[in-house]
């Protein structure tokens, strides 16, 4: 994944009801109506959520006869977690180095 896409991403998740989008989603195909159900927002703020995440590749929309439905697209998350995981290795790592660091330390 390149950084323009991972800025997409992290942009787009940066944002609570967006967050809440994809966690509805997450547990099925939704219409527009149905997610924006439990937000105290208009329509068309949801909707301009849901352009947020579908430019960053994290939904897709589906016409349906008079429905646009919803569906989650994991690839964006699964790169953004592992690209998270890499530095959470390298930091762990820095870690216990410290922590071995100290403890030779504190014997000495």
């Amino acid at each position: 994944m390149n950084t323009d896409a991972l800025t997409l991403t992290f942009s787009a998740l940066a944002d609570p009801t967006r967050r809440a989008i994809l966690e509805r989603l997450a547990r099925g195909v939704a219409t527009v109506g149905e997610l924006a159900e439990p937000f105290r927002v208009s329509l068309p703020a949801i909707s301009r959520h849901l352009k947020v995440l579908e430019r960053a590749g994290l939904i897709r929309r589906e016409k349906d006869a008079q429905w646009r439905r919803c569906h989650l697209a994991p690839a964006p998350l699964r790169e953004a977690a592992d690209w998270v995981e890499q530095y959470r290795t390298f930091w762990e790592g820095q870690f216990d180095s410290l922590a071995n660091f100290l403890e030779e330390d504190h014997r000495d």
